[in-house]
């Protein structure tokens, strides 16, 4: 039987895994999207550009809406901290994304100019905001979010949407949206071909080498400008959650202790560097395969930067340190994680699996000439 700690730690990580498919997945689709109106430059080029990610945008969805369903059933009190607290921004990511399939299913209903255009723009909006959003999350989670546990463990959030919005948060986004439209780029590399093909090359060895250098300063944000959390009281790993049984200080630099406990820990701020610098070399060669390689391995490192460097911390309160939500005291009850853990051994692979399915039938390259060869192309 699997324990309690091991359980959560466990879930931590499948989580984890979650954030890491959906940015995989969904991210080269907000990425094609927010590239629509710089690389597609005619009417057929934005088609071409859509119809790349046509078949597949709505199943990658599913990663998103299975990361939000294990939070909420993993971590209730992450789940209803969060979206209680970032409400406003939640609910923007919501409305954007509502444009993608508004923006996919209109577009080509009239031959219109404006009409089309106008869609496109719709789509822009639909990559850049939720990329953007997404980012600026992360990095209000390492900067500590402003809220507050009652005795009864009721949440207050005590900040504000334009709170949420700081230098640091702002750089944590523009990391997001330079990584997510570079991941954009190295799918159209994989999946169009002549001048799509070419400006996307171009697109993304900037994006890639951009988001290099974002990350690296936003690392030395983190470990010279930003103060931590760090858990000063013993914890009992395998205590039913309570918050509240803790004592919390922050210190300058702290997020970069797991670091120096845990040395394999800085594999990954090296796979997202390393995977950053490979894909704008082999972008620049032509290879868009290993491109694509490269930029995944590159979000995975980046996510795991930040995940590794907050361990155990999931959601710290810069208000009242230590009302902090960590792993280790915000989860459900074992028997919840338990039942959790034997529903995603069976269909966690099957989600794989016909995710994996999906791409191996729709490979191939799409051309001008499909355009009008199938009734189902947008």
């Amino acid at each position: 039987m699997i324990d309690y700690e091991v359980l959560r730690v466990i879930w931590w990580v499948l989580v984890g895994v979650l954030l890491i498919g959906f940015a995989i997945t969904d991210g080269f689709d907000l990425g094609v999207g927010a590239l629509l109106t710089l690389i597609g430059k005619t009417d057929d080029e934005r088609r071409v550009m859509i119809n790349t990610i046509g078949p597949h945008w709505d199943g990658n969805q599913v990663w998103f809406i299975t990361a939000g369903g294990a939070i909420f059933a993993a971590w209730p009190m992450i789940y209803a901290t969060a979206f209680s607290g970032f409400y406003l921004a939640l609910a923007l990511t919501l409305i954007a994304l509502w444009m993608r399939p508004l923006g996919f299913d209109f577009r080509s209903k009239l031959p219109d100019k404006r009409w089309r255009s106008s869609w496109d723009w719709a789509l822009f909006v639909s990559g850049v905001v939720p990329s953007l959003i997404f980012g600026v999350a992360f990095g209000n989670l390492l900067l500590g979010v402003p809220f507050e546990l009652e005795p009864t463990l009721k949440a207050t959030y005590t900040g504000s949407f334009f709170g949420l919005l700081t230098p640091f948060a702002l750089l944590t986004g523009l990391v997001s949206v330079a990584m997510l439209l570079n991941h954009g780029a190295t799918w159209l590399q994989m999946k169009t071909d002549s001048f799509i093909q070419v400006r996307a090359r171009a697109v993304s060895v900037i994006l890639s080498l951009a988001t290099v250098a974002l990350f690296a300063l936003a690392g030395v944000w983190v470990a010279f400008g930003l103060d931590g959390f760090v858990i000063t009281s013993v914890v009992d790993t395998a205590a039913t959650s309570n918050p509240l049984k803790k004592e919390v200080v922050m210190e300058a630099g702290a997020w970069m202790n797991n670091y120096g406990k845990y040395p394999w820990m800085a594999v990954a701020p090296v796979l997202g560097i390393l995977g950053g610098l490979a894909c704008a070399y082999f972008s620049k060669a032509g290879k868009g395969g290993w491109a694509f390689v490269s930029s995944s391995v590159m979000l995975a490192g980046v996510i795991l930067t930040a995940g590794f460097s907050m361990f155990p911390f999931l959601m710290p309160s810069v208000t009242m340190p230590a009302a902090s939500l960590t792993v280790w005291d915000a989860t459900s009850s074992l028997l919840t994680l338990k039942i959790m853990f034997g529903v995603a051994c069976i269909f966690v692979p099957i989600v794989l699996g016909y995710t994996a399915y999906g791409f191996y039938v729709m490979r191939g390259r799409v051309k001008n000439s499909d355009l009008d060869s199938s009734h189902a192309i947008y």
